[in-house]
């Protein structure tokens, strides 16, 4: 599979990259066998860009149970480590109500500690703030992490679900190689956020490129997914969005099957076309799957593909990405 560069300061991944948290939390109950051969087979077909977070280990959403998702990863790749990317995410923290926002400096350094331990490297390619915490300076996150690359813990610095702002601030301190944030052809928001990562030198991780799986033409109405999955509630499978999304996707599948393609390898292949500065992280437990998905890298659309995409869907999907209140708020 070919690179691509992201950012200013040299960091080089797979085109299609892996995010790992629908391995342990998310989407129902965890398998930590399909996830261990997911992982494998991915970097058999070039994937060498795998993304995990400290709180992807803290279980389901509706409970803490401990499924340690750094250790799994770790334990996957650990046979061809140095082959690649590693990247996991510091900022939050468990409290009585549920979760909560912990970006204090001592908290990243206890954080990176416990990443290196659980992924059983001695150095981590990409730390990322998960979320942006109000209560501490950007500039105070962005010294400690700057501390940790040069202590040699850590190579590149991102940030998560961070605007313009934020990320000029950051930057100063620290040079920050990526941006995280959700992007597909359900949802575009991050579009907005293009010309200040062009002016700064930042690239941008695209997680849930498949619209939390919705544009995989295998998705169901909300009370058919178990009571752990975050799709029982997420807007975009609610009465009414539901039905249209799912027009949509077929829509999709048909434009896809006149270029021998999936719909997912069409989506894929679609955020590919909007720049080389992107690369998209899908999740999943299964083999066929990975073959699937890093499949789409090898596609090429036409001007005339991505004109009947947006003919299909002008300005994304048909629901929020999160429930109101929970959407990330860019400053």
């Amino acid at each position: 599979m070919h690179q691509r560069t992201l950012g200013s300061q040299g960091l080089k991944v797979s085109a299609i990259g892996y995010g790992s948290m629908g391995l342990t939390m998310a989407y129902g109950p965890s398998d930590v066998e399909a996830g261990l051969a997911a992982i494998r087979r991915a970097h058999d077909l070039g994937v060498a860009f795998f993304d995990t977070a400290e709180i992807y280990g803290w279980g389901g959403v509706y409970g803490w149970e401990d499924n340690n998702n750094e250790a799994l990863l770790g334990r996957a790749v650990k046979d061809f480590r140095d082959e690649v990317i590693l990247a996991t995410k510091f900022g939050f923290q468990r409290t009585e109500q549920g979760l909560g926002l912990n970006s204090r400096p001592d908290n990243i350094r206890r954080v990176a500690d416990n990443s290196l331990r659980y992924l059983g490297t001695d150095h981590i390619d990409v730390l990322y703030q998960h979320r942006v915490d109000p209560d501490v300076p950007i500039e105070d996150v962005a010294g400690a992490v700057k501390e940790l690359i040069d202590a040699g813990k850590v190579r590149h610095f991102g940030l998560s679900e961070a605007g313009p702002e934020t990320m000029r601030r950051a930057h100063a301190v620290q040079p920050v190689s990526v941006l995280q944030t959700e992007y597909s052809l359900f949802e575009r928001d991050v579009e907005q956020l293009f010309p200040t990562l062009a002016e700064l030198g930042i690239g941008l991780v695209a997680y849930s490129p498949l619209g939390r799986g919705f544009i995989t033409g295998a998705a169901k109405p909300a009370a058919e997914y178990d009571s752990t999955d975050m799709r029982t509630f997420d807007p975009r499978w609610q009465p009414g969005n539901f039905e249209r999304n799912v027009a949509a996707v077929e829509q999709l599948a048909e434009l896809g099957k006149a270029k021998g393609a999936t719909v997912s390898q069409l989506a894929l292949a679609w955020l590919l076309a909007q720049g080389e500065h992107i690369v998209p992280i899908p999740g999943t437990r299964s083999v066929a799957r990975i073959e699937e998905n890093t499949a789409a890298a090898d596609i090429t659309l036409t001007e005339a593909d991505l004109a009947a995409i947006r003919e299909i869907l002008p300005h994304g999907g048909f629901g929020a990405r999160y429930r109101e209140g929970e959407v990330p708020a860019w400053t």
